[in-house]
Parts: structure tokens; C-alpha cells; sequence
């Protein structure tokens, strides 16, 4: 975890052939500039393999927040609008074209890249660039946490663990609070969207789940135990020969209503994008539902873990076990003693891992599971050394999983989503684009071609003429 985003890709642009300004005659020139350089980092990313994508993401970022403030201007001057108390005034002379391609819709079909969509209105191309942002703003996070999953490197420290995590909350709350905004957004759009992936609910669902994943990090930053399972996975850890694990008592309780938070908070995800129904393009990924729906068994899993250890620090071992038991069942597995011998469950289960180890050492798609795996190996290590204590010295009934979890409390919020503010340009740089622009609008983007390249024609005025070549 974090969810894996495959990121748009976009056809080139022209402002001038759609727009002009008669209060900020460069503005359509700048935003057509700062949108070429968005296109060519998007394209260029594409073209990395997955294992050198997440050191271009910071560009990617600045390029989007760069180029934001222009389109938002441009918006603004539809409406006649001000920014930094000057009046923008903007004309729509002709319908935009513009494509992007989809990577959360479903894919009608399998194998072959999703379609592109068309566009014909700058609302949705804003929509279309924030979710962008979005995406960018969740892998960011998931390349900090990757440090935290290799076990082939040195044991990170307590503070470098800190600050992973907390640099991946402030990412997944960023994200969090884009994708509010867009669906604040779009809830008075009368026009119905090109795709799933600019929907209403869809943006209300990914805002629930990055708040879901930020407030399970509120959990891990202080939740000894993985850190401990990856720490006796790791063959270049020396500690063990002269200092065990050390495990703090943590607030099990209070972890436990976070963990339920963040699985209503999946639940209500996944209800939103399954709302999206249809066939092919015209529903979401089946990826990003599996996903929601492993992410609140992981919550639910990890919550039963933390009111087992409640339990267990207060002295009821049973209860621990209980709990423990009511966490296998919420990932779906099968507890140790069900089954003697070999288990066809617990072979495919040894067989995910050694698959998921590989993933994160490569640094490829680790994490799609949702951090099932991972809470597995901790329940599972928990429930060894708490048997052994139950079978030799407590010796504690075990209460059935119904008996447990038709007593879960309620959730507790962690976080709260912060409203995003649309960036405006500076006074300073609407001054200077009073001033009639001094070149023609070429969109500033890369006219390389390649083999997957293909020509698209941008409708203009009579006396502007465009051709330009999109790779996405």
C-alpha cells in the first residue's frame, strides 16, 4: 500500500484555437506552454520502466503545480472572474479537443490499453489534471513507505521509519484533499462525464480511501510489530546476536478504533465505486475494487489484532486468541490447527509470499494486496508465542469469533481532510500578460514522434493553423 495509480496521458493542446483573452492577451500562450511541459512529463514517465518511475515524480508534481495556477485563470475568465483584484476576462471562440486516457476505467478489452476519451470542455480537462495531481500525490507516499517493506538493506532506524511515514500521511492527506475538492467539484455539473475515472463518486471514493490509508499510517507509525516480522526476515540484521525486538506498550485500544475508521472508510469507497456499474470502459478497474476490498479486511484485521493485545496485556490470553483468530478470519485464512498436514490453502499462501517478496526487492507493483500479507505474518507470529503461554501456564478458554466481533465498537476519525485551495496566478505575472504575446501558441511540447505516435488535428480559427504529434 499505497494503491499503485497508473497515470494519465494527454493529446496536445492549444489554447488559441479555443480561447482568447482580451483583458490578458499571453494568458492562452502561457497555458498552453506550462500544459506542454505537463504532457511531455507525463509521456516521459510513461516511458520509464516501473522501477525508475518514483524518483521523476517530484518534477512531475512541480510541472502540475506549475501549470495549475494558468488553467484556473483561464476558468476564472469565463466567468469573468478576478484574481489578485484583476478582472479576467476570457472568450470561448470554438469547442476544445482534447483526449486523455483513462487508467482506472475498466478495460473492454483485456490486454490492450483502455481507449482514450474525448473532451470537449476545459472543466473536465481541469478534472482530468487535478486527478493527475491526485495520483501523483499517492505514489509519492507509496515510494516513501517502500524503504520501510525491503528486507535485502540495513534495518531502517526509529527515526528514519518516523519520518518515512509521516512524509507519506502528509502525501495521502495532499491527495486526500484534491480529490474532495473535485468532488465538491463536480456535484453541480449538469453535463455527464466522458469516464469513469472523472465521476463524481469515483473522486468522493478516492478521497475516502487516501483517508483510510493515511489514518492506518497514523497507526503504523507507532505499531512495533511490523517492524519486528521484516526485522527477523532480514538476513543483514546482526541486533538479534545481542538485543531483542524491543516492543513498547502501545495504545492497543485507541489503534483499534483507528483501524476501524479506516475500514468504514474503505467500505465506503468501495461502495461508491461499485455504484459504478457497466461493462468495458464504463466501470471502474477491477483492480482498484479488489483492492478497496482488501484494504478494509486489512483494517478489520489489523483492529481485532489491537483488541488482542488489550487483551493479552491485561492478562486474558484467551481473549488474545480470540481475537487473533477473529483477524485470520477477517484476511480469510485458515488458523493452524484448522487442518493438519499439508494444506492446499497454506501452500498458496507460502507461495504469495515468496511472489510479494520479490515484488517489493524489484520495487515493482508490491502492496496490491493492501497490506493483507504483511498483517498475516504478524497475527500469525502473535498467535505462536501466545499459544505457547496459553498451553503452558494460563490455560484460558478461547471465546468463539462471533462472541468477539458482535461486541466491535465504533471507529474514531484521525485525520481530517483539509480544503484544497485552487493556486492563482501572482499579481506579477497577470501584469506582464496584459502585453499581446510575442510568438505563436505552439503548446511548448515535445513534436517528437514515436512508434505508438499518432496525428491529432486541433480545431483553430480561420487565421491559426496546428498540427501537432501526441504520444499518450
Amino acid at each position: 500500500m499505497p494503491f499503485r495509480f497508473a497515470l494519465p496521458t494527454t493529446s496536445s493542446f492549444v489554447f488559441s484555437s479555443s480561447f482568447t483573452s482580451e483583458s490578458h492577451p499571453s494568458l492562452p500562450l502561457n497555458a498552453s506552454t506550462h500544459r506542454g511541459v505537463v504532457r511531455d512529463a507525463l509521456k516521459k514517465y510513461k516511458r520509464l520502466p516501473p522501477s525508475s518511475q518514483a524518483p521523476a515524480l517530484p518534477s512531475l508534481v512541480s510541472s502540475l503545480n506549475t501549470y495549475l495556477p494558468f488553467v484556473f485563470a483561464v476558468d476564472a475568465g469565463l466567468s469573468r472572474a478576478s484574481q489578485q483584484g484583476e478582472e479576467i476576462s476570457v472568450v470561448l471562440t470554438s469547442t476544445p479537443a482534447i483526449e486523455w486516457r483513462p487508467t482506472i476505467s475498466g478495460n473492454a478489452v483485456p490486454g490492450r490499453e483502455i481507449p482514450r476519451t474525448r473532451i470537449q470542455s476545459l472543466e473536465f480537462d481541469l478534472i482530468f489534471t487535478l486527478s493527475v495531481l491526485g495520483y501523483a500525490y499517492t505514489l509519492l507516499a507509496r515510494a516513501s513507505l517502500h524503504p520501510l517493506y525491503v528486507t535485502s538493506g540495513a534495518p531502517m532506524s526509529t527515526q528514519e521509519r518516523t519520518t518515512a511515514i509521516t512524509t507519506a500521511t502528509k502525501h495521502l492527506l495532499d491527495a486526500a484533499s484534491v480529490h474532495d475538492y473535485l468532488a465538491r467539484r463536480t456535484e453541480g455539473l449538469s453535463a455527464t462525464p466522458p469516464c469513469p475515472d472523472i465521476a463524481q463518486s469515483t473522486e468522493r471514493a478516492l478521497a475516502s480511501l487516501a483517508l483510510a490509508e493515511a489514518t492506518l499510517l497514523a497507526v503504523l507509525k507507532d505499531d512495533p510489530y511490523p517492524a519486528v516480522v521484516a526485522q527477523d526476515r532480514n538476513d543483514n540484521d546482526r541486533e538479534w546476536m545481542y538485543k531483542a525486538p524491543e516492543i513498547p506498550k502501545v495504545r492497543a485500544h485507541l489503534f483499534a478504533r483507528l483501524c476501524l475508521a479506516a475500514a468504514d472508510h474503505a467500505t465506503q469507497a468501495s461502495s461508491l465505486c461499485q455504484s459504478t456499474r457497466g461493462k468495458g470502459t464504463s466501470r471502474l478497474d477491477e483492480d482498484l475494487l479488489r483492492y478497496l476490498e482488501d484494504l478494509r479486511k486489512t483494517s478489520r484485521a489489523k483492529a481485532c489484532r489491537f483488541f488482542g493485545i488489550d487483551a493479552e496485556i491485561s492478562g486474558q490470553t484467551g481473549n488474545a486468541l480470540g481475537w487473533l483468530r477473529c483477524g485470520l478470519q477477517e484476511l480469510g485464512i485458515e488458523p493452524r490447527e484448522a487442518k493438519k498436514g499439508l494444506s492446499l490453502s497454506r501452500m498458496k499462501k507460502d507461495w504469495s509470499e515468496r511472489k510479494e517478496d520479490k515484488k517489493i526487492e524489484r520495487g515493482t507493483n508490491w502492496g496490491s494486496d493492501a497490506g493483507k500479507l504483511e498483517e498475516t505474518r504478524v497475527i500469525e507470529m502473535l498467535e505462536v508465542k501466545w499459544t505457547k503461554i496459553n498451553d503452558t501456564m494460563l490455560t484460558q478458554a478461547i471465546p468463539s469469533t462471533a462472541t468477539l466481533l458482535s461486541g466491535l465498537p465504533s471507529g474514531r476519525d484521525f485525520h481530517t481532510i483539509k480544503s484544497y485551495q485552487p493556486p492563482e496566478l501572482p499579481k506579477q505575472s497577470l501584469e506582464s500578460m496584459r502585453a499581446l504575446p510575442d510568438r505563436s501558441d505552439d503548446d511548448g511540447g515535445d513534436q517528437s514522434s514515436s512508434d505508438d505516435d499518432e496525428k491529432t488535428a486541433i480545431a483553430a480559427p480561420d487565421n491559426f493553423r496546428s498540427e501537432s504529434r501526441s504520444y499518450y
